[in-house]
């Protein structure tokens, strides 16, 4: 793998103190939709439950009512999934395996990008925490520079989304990301000149990320049911158009999805009536089952971090 030259590779901080950091030159992004060129996925094989741990309302539900979950069907189901990454050009690279981090499939917690490097976020869960520690050995290994590390309490990944060069929005629910981390976070892209909206969400939505997606520039899948009024209107003050996904399908994660840029999207084959709306507006839409992740509570969007994109 290309190693950025732009900062050293070693250093666990290329964050400047007082912004103006200087961005990466053959990885990062600065937006949810640019055309995707290379994602960071976790490994399929350790992926399964763990026994006594709740990690959110939608693996409750599946816990409390023993639905039939299979490890083979998830492996096909994750091979359907990479192969339309493929298809549309994207170059894969996975999370270092581990016995002991079953949830480390969901790639978006364990950190996110930015322009001037990765974010390796703190896991609120016991169970999870050391997923970090496979996200780092990643990106060490890789040669992409740590932008900085979160501190100041529990974060995910899936809680920070770029809307668009030079605006991000950032979500908390006091559990999974807790507001103290969210302005952490808040006060670096501050720094750096950027925008920051901040959404204070019920802990039952886990992520921001179940709720809005970016889809294409100035076009976002939104569940407006549970979105917060302000958030909404924060994003037709930015010019959004917004795709409604009700809220029976984003509890089955189904606005929870990955653009590759160039109108193309990758969405659950569950999302049905969101992904008839954007084949009619044009979009090619890879559509796999994803049913044995979203049982698990993690949808396309959750299992994927952006590594590089370009503006097309």
């Amino acid at each position: 793998m290309a190693k950025d030259a732009t900062h050293p590779t070693d250093t666990l901080r290329a964050r400047k103190p007082d912004g103006d950091s200087v961005p990466l030159t053959e990885w990062g992004i600065d937006s949810e939709y640019g055309v995707l060129h290379d994602v960071l996925l976790g490994p399929v094989e350790t992926f399964g439950h763990m026994d006594n741990v709740e990690f959110s309302s939608i693996y409750r539900e599946t816990a409390e009512k023993k639905r039939p979950w299979d490890h083979q069907s998830a492996v096909r189901q994750h091979r359907e999934m990479c192969d339309a990454y493929e298809a549309a050009g994207v170059r894969i690279h996975t999370l270092p395996a581990d016995e002991h981090l079953k949830y480390g499939v969901y790639a978006r917690d364990s950190s996110f990008m930015t322009p001037w490097g990765a974010v390796i976020t703190q896991m609120a869960n016991p169970r999870r925490r050391g997923e970090y520690a496979a996200a780092l050995r990643f990106y060490l290994e890789a040669g992409i520079p740590i932008y900085d590390m979160v501190t100041a309490g529990n974060f995910e990944g899936g809680d920070f989304h770029i809307i668009e060069p030079g605006a991000v929005l950032i979500g908390y629910t006091g559990k999974r990301c807790e507001e103290v981390s969210a302005r952490q976070i808040g006060r670096w892209m501050e720094l750096e000149g950027w925008e920051v909206k901040y959404a204070s969400i019920d802990p039952f939505y886990v992520h921001i990320d179940l709720m809005v997606c970016m889809i294409a520039e100035k076009c976002a899948a939104v569940c407006v049911e549970t979105t917060p009024d302000d958030v909404l209107d924060w994003l037709k003050s930015r010019k959004v158009e917004i795709v409604p996904v009700g809220f029976k399908d984003t509890m089955a994660l189904g606005c929870n999805v990955m653009s590759l840029g160039n109108e193309r999207v990758l969405s659950p084959a569950a999302s049905k009536d969101l992904n008839a709306k954007l084949r009619a507006n044009g979009f090619t839409v890879y559509d796999p089952d994803m049913s044995m992740f979203s049982m698990m509570g993690g949808g396309i969007h959750c299992m994927a971090q952006s590594l590089r994109r370009s503006a097309g």
